[in-house]
C-alpha cells in the first residue's frame, strides 16, 4: 500500500529536508520518494500545517503487564501508543513480578516482530523495586533490558545508587532515577504550598527533590557513569542539573509534558486525576520548566503515562493512587508548549534525544530510508472521549473534553496507523 503525505513540514535535524515542506511517499515500510508530486497513492493525507518527524519515543511508560493487566496490558498500550504518536516505548519495571529476570524481559520483547510500536523493557535496579538488593543487571542487559531504574520508586539507598552507577559502567548502561527524599514526602498528597494549606492536604515539598538530586549529583561526581533524572519538577533541582552539565557530568533529565502546563490550583475540586507524583507545582516552578526546555537543561519530554483502575482513583483524595493516563493526549501538550518553545526543539526531545540515551537506531527522513515516522497536527481540535480512549484505564483529566493537537499517522516496522 502506497501512502502519500502532502505538504507536511519535516522536523528531523538529521535529515537534509529539516524544516522544509515536502511530499513524502511511503510504501513497503520505506520512504520511496520525497519532494515532487510523487505520483499516485492508495492513501493521500493532506499534511498542510502538520509536522512530520521520526517516530516518537517515550521513556518510562507504565504498563501493568505482567500481573496488573487490569490497569494496562501490552496489547492496549501498543494501540494507545500508536494513536498517541509513539513508535517505541521504554516501560517501567513496576510490575508483578517486577522486570528483574530474563523471563520478564523476554516476555516483553517477544511480540515486537509483529507490533508497530516497539516495546522495550527497562530492568529493575533492585529486587521488587524495594531498594535493598541489586538485580543481575549484566544478565538483564544481555537479555535486552534497555535501561535500569526502579521506576515509580526512588532509589533511596545511597549505597545501592553508588554501586549501580559503578556496576552499569561495565556496559555503559543508563541509570534512571525518580530522585526524591521519601521521608520528606511521607504521606504527601500534593505540592506543599498555600494551596495544600488551604485544602488541608499534607504537602510534598520541593526540597524533597532538591536534596535528592544534589545527593545523586554528588554520587555521580564520585563514581562516574550515566544518570538520567526522571520527571524533575523543582526549579532548584533544575538549576543543580544545569550546573552539573556545565561541569560536563554525564547527566540528563526529563519532565512529563503536562508538568510545565498544569499547576496545583487545579486540585481545588479534589479531582484525583490531577493527583500525580511528582505533584503539580506552583506557577513559578512551571516557568522554570519552560526556561529549562528552552535552554536545553531538560533533554527529554515524556508522557508520564500511569494508568490506574477505577478502584484506585474513584475514592477519597487521600486514598487515591498517583498518576494519569497521557499517552494519547501528549500531542496536545506539545501543541501548548510550542507557544513557548520552538516546536522543532520539542520534537528533538521526543524523537532523537530519547534514542540517543537508549542507544536505539536513529531513523531519518530521506529517500530509501526505513519509514519510522509520526505525523502531527498541532492545530486540530478533538474530544478525547471514552470511544477514543484506547487505554484500559480512564484516569485522565481530559476525558470528555476538547483538546488541541492530534497525531494523524504513524509508520514503523512495515506497518502504519492512520487517523480515520
Amino acid at each position: 500500500m502506497k501512502v502519500l503525505i502532502q505538504s507536511a513540514t519535516i522536523s528531523d535535524s538529521g535529515s537534509p529536508f529539516h524544516q522544509k515542506q515536502k511530499n513524502v511517499l511511503i510504501q513497503g515500510g520505506r520512504i520511496i520518494e520525497i519532494g515532487g508530486k510523487s505520483g499516485s497513492a492508495d492513501k493521500v493525507i493532506d499534511g498542510e500545517g502538520m509536522i512530520l518527524s521520526a517516530g516518537w519515543v517515550d521513556i518510562g511508560t507504565y504498563v501493568g503487564d505482567p500481573g496488573l493487566e487490569q490497569k494496562e496490558d501490552l496489547e492496549s498500550i501498543a494501540k494507545a501508543a500508536a494513536a498517541g504518536g509513539f513508535t517505541e516505548i521504554a516501560i517501567l519495571p513496576n510490575t508483578a513480578p517486577a522486570i528483574q529476570t530474563k523471563n520478564e524481559v523476554n516476555y516483553i520483547l517477544k511480540g515486537n516482530g509483529q507490533r508497530l510500536v516497539q516495546i522495550y523493557p527497562m530492568g529493575a535496579v533492585t529486587l521488587k523495586n524495594q531498594g535493598e538488593e541489586l538485580t543481575e543487571m549484566i544478565d538483564l542487559n544481555a537479555a535486552g533490558a534497555i535501561a535500569f531504574t526502579d521506576g515509580l520508586k526512588t532509589i533511596w539507598n545511597t549505597d545501592i545508587l553508588l554501586k549501580s552507577l559503578q556496576y552499569l559502567q561495565k556496559f555503559e548502561g543508563l541509570l534512571i532515577n525518580h530522585s526524591t527524599d521519601i521521608w520528606l514526602n511521607m504521606f504527601g498528597q500534593m505540592n506543599e504550598g498555600p494551596n495544600s494549606t488551604r485544602l488541608g492536604l499534607k504537602g510534598m515539598p520541593t526540597i524533597a527533590e532538591d536534596v535528592a538530586v544534589k545527593r545523586d549529583l554528588e554520587l555521580i561526581t564520585y563514581a562516574g557513569g550515566r544518570l538520567h533524572f526522571s520527571r524533575v519538577s523543582s526549579s532548584r533541582a533544575l538549576e543543580s542539573i544545569r550546573a552539573a552539565k556545565k561541569k560536563k557530568l554525564n547527566v540528563t533529565c526529563d519532565i512529563a509534558g503536562y508538568q510545565a502546563l498544569l499547576d496545583d490550583s487545579l486540585l481545588e475540586d479534589f479531582d484525583t486525576n490531577y493527583k500525580v507524583d511528582p505533584p503539580l507545582r506552583e506557577k513559578a516552578e512551571l516557568t522554570a520548566m519552560i526556561n529549562a526546555l528552552k535552554d536545553g537543561t531538560i533533554d527529554v519530554l515524556v508522557t508520564g503515562h500511569l494508568p490506574q483502575d477505577v478502584e484506585s482513583k474513584v475514592v477519597e483524595f487521600d486514598d487515591a493512587d498517583f498518576g494519569m493516563i497521557n499517552i494519547q493526549t501528549f500531542a496536545s501538550q506539545i501543541s501548548a508548549l510550542s507557544k513557548h518553545v520552538d516546536v522543532h526543539e520539542l520534537v528533538e526531545k521526543i524523537a532523537r534525544t530519547p534514542r540517543t540515551l537508549l542507544k536505539l537506531e536513529q531513523p531519518t527522513i530521506d529517500k530509501d530510508a526505513r519509514a519510522n515516522l509520526t505525523l502531527f497536527d498541532p492545530n486540530e481540535k478533538w474530544i478525547f472521549d471514552e470511544s477514543a480512549n484506547l487505554s484500559r484505564s480512564q484516569n485522565s483529566p481530559w476525558l470528555g473534553k476538547e483538546i488541541q493537537g492530534k497525531v494523524k499517522a504513524v509508520f514503523n516496522n512495515s506497518k502504519h496507523w492512520v487517523d480515520a
